[in-house]
């Protein structure tokens, strides 16, 4: 079973402080059935520092071989919409997926429902570019919240919508459970994800994924 979002690298971003940390993480997710794992530091400001974050990936690889020689491992980012615009189009090329061409999009959470033609436009782009457009937790932006339609659009659009499995207690913003579960309901996620900043997080990946995969 795969993580394909996760904040598992030491010391990188919000996520594991140290390589301690991240080591824990790892066996908590081998525990709930997690097979593979793509590591997805931040791409958004303050977190943001590409070499680093390699070097924090290779470094977490290599810890992992002693444990296990054959784990998969991949490096990606979460790419906030802000910051990809900011860095410019062509930072596509280092922030998708390790070897797939699967990209991890952020959209701005408290983004009004007239944003998403932007974003749209942005998408349309990347997919031209050949990406296979991933959207991180769809049940965490407001407008979604207020009109699952958005959703749907991505969805229409070719996107791949990621719920991020924190939503059974309601999310990282307290909202999510609701509109997780409506998404649910229409058929709108290709992937549950872990979203995991700290241990604890691998519980709800694994209530979600035995009662919904």
């Amino acid at each position: 079973m795969r993580d394909l979002h996760c904040h598992i690298l030491p010391g990188v971003d919000d996520g594991a402080r140290d390589m301690e940390e991240s080591l824990a993480m790892f066996h908590a997710a081998r525990e709930v059935g997690i097979t593979s794992i793509t590591c997805t530091p931040h791409c958004r400001d303050p977190y943001f520092d590409y070499l680093p974050m390699w070097r924090a990936f290779r470094a977490f690889e290599s810890a992992v071989r002693r444990i296990d020689e054959t784990f998969p491992l991949q490096m990606g980012f979460e790419v906030n919409y802000a910051k990809l615009i900011e860095l410019g189009l062509s930072w596509a090329e280092k922030l998708h997926f390790n070897g797939t061409n699967e990209f991890l999009l952020e959209l701005e959470v408290g983004a009004r429902s007239s944003r998403y033609g932007d974003y749209e436009r942005t998408i349309w782009e990347l997919q031209g570019m050949g990406y296979d457009v991933i959207i991180a937790h769809p049940e965490r932006y407001t407008a979604i919240q207020r009109d699952i339609g958005l959703a749907q659009e991505l969805v229409h659009m070719g996107c791949k919508l990621q719920a991020s499995t924190d939503f059974l207690k309601g999310g990282r913003l307290g909202r999510e459970r609701r509109p997780a579960q409506r998404m649910l309901k229409e058929g709108l996620y290709t992937y549950f994800a872990s979203d995991a900043h700290r241990v604890e997080h691998y519980e709800y990946f694994a209530k979600a994924t035995s009662r919904w995969m």
